[in-house]
């Protein structure tokens, strides 16, 4: 299956609950207040946001006026709309130049955090990186099992806490001393999977960046939160509640696939400008893939992957 059906396939609630809803709508009648309420309400049921809901459907009415519309011309104005709003945020992921560099992976337990560490490990070693990992979540013993199992699949090397409960900062701070000295590219660091209204926890994940900058003051190089796009407008919380302690400088999104939320990414976007990275289509090694705007909200809006999103259906 090529990457755009992956993604058509890990979409498929939300854009089903769209779709289906459009063009009930849609058929045969004039847009109207009625016919603006529905398309808003099935917009806020995708988690996009009541703000950019109430925005897209308000394009929708100075751009069609009231005339009858075809619902495949709502759809094809939706995407270019959603499309234009996510490109600010599209942004590659750009390893930068220090030598090892960093990368901390924050977020709760269930956010897909340790599979994510796996796929870009593999990635990474496949575009011919070092890379090493680095176990800091110490706490459960299936966190650290997981990973190793993960890590041996990418076929990188891992360093594990002695025991269950080992400080995670000590563990990551041995970890960069190994990387240094073996010159490895990169180093991937997992951190407990913490609640955000913990601050017992948050104060511990600051003390790992403490430790790190006593090797690098600019370390950690990138810190990508993780986040669990089935969760809806909870994600929002978790990133106001980790941009500040974890100096979040991007986003990965998982589990698209498992509810009819995926319109997450859009609320997300908007509120937080921050870069989305990557994006989870599946379970496989290969399956955590650099986001795409254009492709993205194609999906999402049942289009083909060769659509060309601009609207044609103006006044």
């Amino acid at each position: 299956m090529g990457l755009f059906s992956k993604l058509k396939q890990s979409l498929g609630k939300t854009t089903a609950t769209i779709t289906e809803s459009v063009k009930s709508v849609f058929v045969g009648t004039k847009i109207d207040a009625s016919t603006l309420e529905s398309l808003e309400d099935t917009l806020i049921q995708a988690d996009v946001g009541i703000e950019t809901a109430v925005a897209l459907v308000e394009k929708v009415r100075k751009y069609f006026g009231s005339k009858e519309v075809a619902e495949d011309d709502i759809r094809t104005f939706l995407a270019h709309e959603i499309a234009e709003r996510l490109q600010t945020v599209e942004q590659p992921f750009d390893l930068p130049e220090a030598k090892p560099a960093v990368l901390m992976m924050i977020g709760v337990n269930g956010s897909g955090k340790t599979t994510s560490i796996g796929k870009l490990s593999a990635q990474f070693k496949a575009d011919g990186k070092s890379v090493m990992v680095a176990a800091g979540d110490t706490f459960r013993a299936g966190a650290v099992n997981q990973l190793k199992v993960w890590a041996e699949r990418a076929g990188v090397p891992i360093v594990m806490p002695e025991k269950e409960g080992t400080d995670p900062a000590s563990v990551i701070f041995k970890a960069y001393d190994e990387a240094k000295a073996q010159g490895v590219d990169i180093l991937i660091c997992d951190t407990a999977g913490r609640l955000q209204n913990r601050q017992d926890l948050m104060d511990e994940l600051a003390k790992i960046f403490r430790v790190l900058k006593k090797h690098d003051e600019a370390a950690p190089h990138a810190s990508l939160l993780v986040l669990d796009g089935t969760v809806g407008q909870n994600a929002h919380s978790q990133v106001d509640a980790f941009k500040d302690t974890a100096e979040v400088t991007g986003l990965i999104i998982n589990k698209l696939d498992s509810s009819a939320k995926g319109g997450v990414l859009v609320a997300l976007a908007d509120k937080f400008k921050l870069p989305i990275h990557f994006i989870g289509v599946g379970e496989g090694i290969n399956d955590l893939r650099p986001f795409n705007a254009t492709e993205y909200a194609n999906a999402l809006m049942d289009l083909t992957e060769e659509t060309k999103n601009e609207p044609t259906n103006s006044n």
